[in-house]
C-alpha cells in the first residue's frame, strides 16, 4: 500500500461515525444558563432544531432572564426546558407567576424540577416532591416533567453515602409518573465511567423503577474545568477517571472528550434494547460550540445551515 493510499484510509477511519454512537446521540439535549446564551450569536448553527436545550436556574438569576432566554429559544425552533429548583422558589404564588411568565412569553410546556443548590432554603419548598404535589404543572398543562438523577449517590440527601433517602424518593416519583399526564423522566448528574452508570440504571429497574433515564455526561472540556466543576457537583468514584487522567503527563494538557464513556454506554444499549438509558444530555462545561461539534462530529445531528431550512 503506498503512504498516500495509507493517509487516506486512515483519514476515512478517523472520519467514520460509529453507528451504535449515532443511534445512542440520537435527540440529544443540552444545558445553557442566560449569561452562556447570550455569548451564542446564533443557536440554529451550532443545533439542529427540535434539540431539547434545559435552562439552568442559578441562584441570583433573575427570572426576567430565564424567561427571556427561554422565549429565544423557543423562537430559534427549540424544545425549551426551564429549570424550576425549589429551595430558590419562595412560596406558590411565585411558582404560580413562573409558570405562567414562561408560558404566555415563551410558550414553554416542559420543565426540569429539582431540589437545588443551595442549602438552605429561600421558602416554602425544599424538594422537587413539593413542586410535583402543588399540581401547578398539570393545571398548566404541562407535557413533560423532569426530575434529577444521581448514578453516583447525593450526599446532599444521603449524608452517610447510602442511597436509602434517593431511593425512597424515586420511589415516590414512580408512582407519580404513574397518575401523571405528563411524561417524566430522570435527568442525571454527569458522570466519566460506563461501569457505575450501568450498574446504577440496571438497580433501579430491579428496584421497579422504570422511569426512561437522559443520562447527563460532561462535554468537552479542559481537565482542570472538569476536574473543578466535577469537585463543585459532587460526583463521587468516576471522579478517579479524571485524578488518573491528571497524572498522565501525555494527556494532561489535552482537552478531555466523553468518546470512552459514551462510547460504552452505546455498545451496551445496542446489546440490551431494553435498557432504561434513552438519551443523552449534555453538560457544556467547555463551551455550547464545542459540545456542538462534539456531537456532530460523533454522530450527532448537525444544524441546517439557514439557507438550507
Amino acid at each position: 500500500m503506498s503512504l498516500l493510499s495509507f493517509r487516506k484510509n486512515k483519514e476515512l477511519e478517523e472520519t467514520t461515525i460509529n453507528p451504535q454512537m449515532e443511534a445512542f446521540l440520537k435527540d440529544y439535549s443540552i444545558e445553557v444558563m442566560p449569561r452562556t446564551a447570550e455569548k451564542v450569536e446564533d443557536f440554529t448553527a451550532l443545533l439542529p432544531t427540535g434539540t431539547r436545550v434545559y435552562i439552568a436556574h442559578i441562584e441570583g438569576t433573575p427570572i426576567e432572564d430565564m424567561v427571556a432566554t427561554a422565549k429565544r429559544l423557543a423562537g430559534d425552533g427549540y424544545k425549551v426546558m426551564p429549570h424550576f429548583p425549589a429551595r430558590i422558589i419562595k412560596d406558590q404564588a411565585t411558582l404560580a407567576d413562573w409558570i405562567a411568565r414562561y408560558q404566555g412569553e415563551a410558550g414553554v410546556d416542559q420543565a426540569l424540577l429539582l431540589a437545588g443548590g443551595v442549602a438552605e432554603p429561600h421558602g416554602d419548598y425544599h424538594s422537587s416532591m413539593q413542586l410535583l404535589e402543588s399540581d401547578l404543572f398539570g393545571k398548566a398543562g404541562f407535557k413533560r416533567l423532569h426530575v434529577a438523577g444521581h448514578p453516583e449517590g447525593n450526599r446532599d440527601i444521603d449524608k452517610d453515602g447510602s442511597d436509602t433517602n434517593v431511593m425512597d424518593a424515586l420511589r415516590w416519583k414512580q408512582k407519580f409518573s404513574e397518575t401523571s399526564d405528563a411524561e417524566i423522566a430522570l435527568a442525571t448528574q454527569f458522570a466519566f465511567e460506563a461501569g457505575p452508570i450501568i450498574t446504577w440504571a440496571d438497580a433501579l429497574k430491579d428496584a421497579g423503577i422504570t422511569i426512561p433515564v437522559h443520562i447527563g455526561i460532561a462535554g468537552p472540556a479542559k481537565l482542570q474545568t472538569l476536574i473543578k466543576f466535577a469537585i463543585a457537583c459532587g460526583v463521587g468514584p468516576s471522579l478517579k477517571v479524571l485524578q488518573k487522567r491528571a497524572m498522565d503527563v501525555t494527556k494532561l494538557l489535552l482537552p478531555y472528550e466523553p468518546t470512552e464513556v459514551l462510547t460504552e454506554l452505546a455498545a451496551h444499549k445496542a446489546e440490551n434494547p431494553d435498557f432504561n438509558i434513552t438519551h443523552v444530555h449534555f453538560f457544556p462545561l467547555g463551551g455550547i460550540k464545542t459540545n456542538a461539534n462534539w456531537a456532530i462530529a460523533n454522530g450527532g445531528s448537525s444544524a441546517v445551515p439557514a439557507s438550507q431550512s
